[in-house]
């Protein structure tokens, strides 16, 4: 299931919070005690740099595929990701510098060792408008830290550019578990980006999200068309999903989408956004005779977003080059910043993912 931990940090005791949710999440996916202790200090620090520098935000920790073991099996990895609103980051090579940290209350290890220990790291700031800093840890640590989050399978036979997969999910009223639940995954020449919305929230839409997940590892080859259909023989037993799956070939260079229920999608392409329309009914429960899919052209640049209806359906995706430029993981974490508050809070559960093929460009 979709366990989430959602910790807002407005005072000091919620640094250590968010480290004991760190560590609750390395026990579940079975980091071991040295990289579990990894995700702590990656948790400490992101922590204290919001109550220090942000003015306060949340640290959003979720269960994610992390990067392929050796023998391609791919285990489940700890992301870990902090969100503010603050006065931004005035110098970020700076504040990426091994070491560098102006808060009393760090452990001294600053970005730069968040950087360095992590298996992924990414971050995007912008002065006045807030930061956004993404953390992966994997069971088994890279040969060299990596500078940006890459969620794709390793590739099988074939040719193309490897994509890059990355989001974030987020429960409503920070409860245990988020009726919400993405993955991606590669077959051979075709990649298949999938988010899935369990009807209502908590446990039992959660079952159905992470069924839909586990059915599209098993059946990642197929079409669209007939991949829905086979996702909706598996969540009869649930209460059922909205489910969107977007499957690009990497040789023909086509992007064939096909969404049912209120999942919603968006590609850049060409400096524009486009909305690709999702298909009334419910996966498991409520299925169409037939199942329209869209093909579109995938540009050399092209970002793909989808989203579920947490998301007020009047956000507005993101220009900031900067930001574009970004890993994708950090891309989804500031779209849902920038589309709640205080103000307006998320109305359900919200996840966010992303797909691109550009490679994110490096951290100063």
């Amino acid at each position: 299931m979709s366990l989430v931990w959602d910790i807002p940090v407005h005072d000091s005791t919620r640094v250590r919070d968010v480290r004991v949710a760190a560590e609750a999440a390395g026990t579940r996916v079975r980091l071991g005690p040295d990289r579990t202790a990894v995700a702590a200090l990656v948790a400490t620090e992101l922590a204290t740099n919001l109550l220090k520098h942000g003015g306060g935000g949340r640290v959003v920790i979720n269960l994610v595929d992390g990067a392929p073991a050796p023998g391609g099996a791919r285990g489940p990895s700890v992301q870990l990701v902090s969100l503010d609103h603050g006065p931004g980051i005035a110098d970020v090579a700076q504040a990426l510098r091994d070491g560098y940290s102006t808060a009393a209350a760090s452990l001294g290890a600053g970005l730069g060792t968040c950087r360095r220990v992590s298996d992924a790291f990414d971050l995007h700031s912008v002065r006045g408008r807030g930061t956004v800093a993404t953390a992966r840890v994997d069971p088994e640590p890279t040969a060299s830290g990596a500078l940006a989050h890459r969620s794709a399978p390793e590739p099988g036979a074939g040719s193309g550019p490897d994509p890059y997969a990355g989001g974030i999910n987020v429960p409503l009223a920070r409860a245990e578990h988020s009726g919400d639940a993405w993955t991606c995954v590669r077959a051979d020449t075709q990649v298949t980006l999938m988010l899935a919305d369990g009807l209502g929230h908590g446990p039992k839409a959660a079952q159905a999200s992470t069924a839909a997940v586990e059915e599209l590892r098993r059946t990642a080859h197929l079409p669209p068309a007939d991949l829905m259909r086979r996702l909706h023989k598996a969540l009869r037993p649930t209460r059922g999903a909205a489910v969107a799956v977007a499957q690009l070939d990497l040789v023909s260079g086509q992007l064939r989408f096909a969404g049912i229920g209120n999942v919603s999608a968006r590609l850049r392409t060409g400096g524009a956004w486009q909305a690709l329309v999702s298909h009334p009914g419910i996966v498991g429960a409520h299925f169409p005779a037939t199942v329209p899919v869209r093909q579109v052209a995938w540009p050399q640049d092209g970002l793909l977003v989808l989203h579920s209806d947490g998301l007020p359906s009047l956000w507005t995706p993101p220009e900031d080059p900067y930001l574009l430029a970004r890993s994708p993981a950090v891309v989804a974490a500031a779209i849902l910043r920038d589309a709640s508050s205080a103000a307006r809070p998320l109305r359900d559960d919200t996840s966010v993912a992303v797909l691109a093929t550009r490679r994110p460009d490096p951290l100063p």
